[in-house]
């Protein structure tokens, strides 16, 4: 059987300028997609970025990947024994850990008790990797150790929906599932205006109202923002991530703001899943966007990962601002996508 590819249309774009505790500097960044529009909409906000004094301030305030798994016990009762016993010896489960993986850490373990089911979510740090099969092979073999020392326990599954997985709920946005980044800026009045053909005080205005009320009429869980995906999803394809994590990476929150005249903006990402080790990172076009993007260099293990995710969470602040100034513009948006769409045919 020969192997085939999906080929999608890749642009790079930039320079986005940032700083921050990860990344210092100006760097471009790769984008996959068939939305034609994306790139010269994140290329305005990454324009933008190199106006302001130190770019986007970026910061990555957590990083962990979960797994999640169930067990059967006889009554409520006894698992909340049981589960304080091994919070207990947490100790003992990291050395388990240590003897699956060179690179994966149990940090913590969060735990719901439902009826007689007792469901552990298991948090670790993996290097590198996004850790997708490195926490599922460690979490096996607490559930082998924990199945020994309390005969108690009834295997349930390696995976129990509290991980939360490709899934859209609120456990990732407040215990946070791959990289948690925050990008912001101080965006000058003049700046706005001249570039975004806008105020600060209509983008501030239009985020309350379509971000936040509009997505609490919608329902949104845990999420704030006008169009995350589609610069997660374009990003991992670029870089060779696992596309389905845009799921819950796509949950985040977009603030605007106005301060001293100025435009403060930020968008807050907690489940951003990327890595530079792992599936999907030995074909060529990755290994070469990889190595641009200044991810395959000497560092300290899960450096390169977070300059990564850092990148990425800069592109999406980049195309976020991008779109609400267009959407404060009545057919701006419209206009943008029939130009380039038509002039791409």
């Amino acid at each position: 059987m020969t192997d085939s590819f999906a080929a999608v249309p890749l642009r790079w774009v930039g320079p986005i300028r940032l700083s921050g505790n990860v990344v210092t500097g100006e760097q471009e960044v790769p984008l996959a997609t068939y939305e034609t529009p994306l790139w010269p909409s994140v290329r305005r906000g990454a324009r933008i970025s190199t106006l302001i004094e130190g770019g986007i301030r970026s910061t990555l305030v957590d990083e962990r990947m979960s797994r999640s798994v169930y067990f059967e016990l006889d009554n409520a009762g006894v698992s909340l024994r049981i589960l304080r016993e091994i919070q207990a010896r947490i100790d003992e489960l990291r050395a388990v850990v240590g003897e699956s993986s060179r690179f994966a850490e149990l940090l913590e373990i969060n735990s719901q008790i439902a009826g007689r089911l007792l469901f552990l979510r298991f948090e670790f740090r993996t290097g590198d990797a996004s850790g997708h099969n490195m926490v599922t092979l460690a979490s096996d073999r607490l559930m082998a150790h924990l199945l020994h020392v309390w005969p108690e326990l009834r295997y349930g599954s390696i995976s129990g929906n509290f991980c939360s997985d490709k899934k859209a709920t609120a456990v990732n946005g407040i215990l946070g599932r791959g990289k948690n980044v925050i990008t912001e800026a101080i965006i000058p009045r003049e700046v706005v205006e001249r570039r975004l053909h806008t105020t600060p005080e209509k983008i501030a205005e239009l985020n309350t109202r379509k971000n936040l009320v509009g997505s609490i009429l919608a329902g949104g869980l845990r999420t704030a923002n006008a169009h995350y995906a589609n610069m997660l999803l374009a990003f991992y394809l670029a870089t060779g991530q696992d596309a389905a994590n845009i799921v819950e990476g796509s949950q985040g929150i977009t603030q605007a703001e106005l301060i001293d005249g100025d435009l403060y903006f930020s968008c807050t990402l907690p489940n951003l899943i990327v890595g530079t080790v792992g599936n999907g990172k030995g074909l060529d076009f990755v290994e070469e966007n990889l190595q641009r993007l200044g991810c395959r260099e000497e560092r300290e293990v899960g450096e390169n990962a977070r300059r990564l995710a850092v990148l990425c969470a800069a592109a999406v602040w980049c195309g976020e601002l991008s779109l609400l100034g267009a959407q404060t513009n009545p057919g701006e948006l419209m206009a943008a996508h029939l130009n380039f769409e038509r002039n791409s045919a």
